[in-house]
């Protein structure tokens, strides 16, 4: 029984928790179910009015304000306040989420390096600055990180090709930062979504007939026969992060309805 009682993600409960890329998809689904297991909130995202909504959906189900650190990433004065305000809010921090991120298309051909340099600028460098920034405060209370990488980091797609490159590099730097912190009990983890369905294939260019294709084809491309909802990915991102998961790091975690395992025929 107590082993029972022990295997609960309600473990978030007052659980500083930093999330990025938070006014929008698998950011802000996790931030509003993070509100409902009762976590206490630090909200980045670019979009100030989104992020508000957020926040305003996360009062309505948590027992906190969040506090708001709107900006963007890629600016090194940016990251610096978004953990500094953290601190000063709350005076702790025990997790980070990494879900801030960019899609963009192009092939070897066509993705020039104002491409190439945004979505690794976006994906990669700014989650290297701000888990860099974080780390000593995570070290403090054993805390954990989670990264949203993608399938496209483990399987390879023509077409989205600095994307793809971009989620390669957060696997490996989800391995090797956890291997470099496990001795002080820092667990770093990442999910790999699959398609999930969220804004983020539109903004990348895809009009509304070609998203509608685009989600039909996931029947075909995905085992379980279908696309991801935001919820499903955000509870993988809660159990990694709670204490639930407490032997478990290093770890890219496929939330994909089985593509990853897939192989055409």
């Amino acid at each position: 029984m107590a082993a029972a009682e022990s295997f609960k993600v309600n473990s978030l409960k007052d659980k500083v928790t930093l999330i990025t890329g938070a006014s929008s998809g698998i950011g802000a689904g996790t931030a509003v179910l993070f509100a409902k297991l009762g976590a206490q909130l630090a909200l980045n995202g670019r979009n100030l009015e989104n992020l508000n909504q957020v926040a305003k959906e996360c009062e309505e189900f948590g027992t906190s304000k969040p506090l708001l650190v709107p900006g963007d990433l890629t600016d090194e004065d940016t990251v610096k306040k978004t953990v500094e305000q953290t601190i000063a809010h709350f005076g702790k921090l025990d997790v980070l989420i990494n879900s801030a991120g960019i899609l963009a298309m192009g092939s070897i051909e066509t993705t020039d390096m104002e491409q190439y340099d945004k979505v690794m600028n976006v994906n990669v460098r700014s989650v290297y600055h701000l888990t860099h920034l974080c780390v000593p405060h995570l070290i403090k209370t054993k805390g954990a990180i989670v990264n949203v990488s993608s399938v496209n980091g483990q399987r390879s797609f023509p077409g989205v090709l600095a994307y793809c490159m971009s989620k390669s590099a957060i696997d490996q730097f989800t391995r090797c930062v956890a291997l470099e912190l496990a001795s002080k009990q820092v667990r770093v983890n990442s999910v790999g979504p699959g398609v999930i369905v969220t804004e983020v294939h539109k903004r990348a260019g895809l009009d509304e007939e070609q998203y509608k294709q685009f989600l039909e084809k996931c029947k075909v491309t995905h085992a379980l026969g279908r696309p991801g909802e935001v919820e499903e990915v955000a509870h993988a991102i809660a159990f990694l992060a709670s204490d639930a998961a407490t032997f478990i790091t290093a770890v890219n975690l496929p939330v994909d309805g089985g593509r990853h395992a897939m192989c055409p025929r």
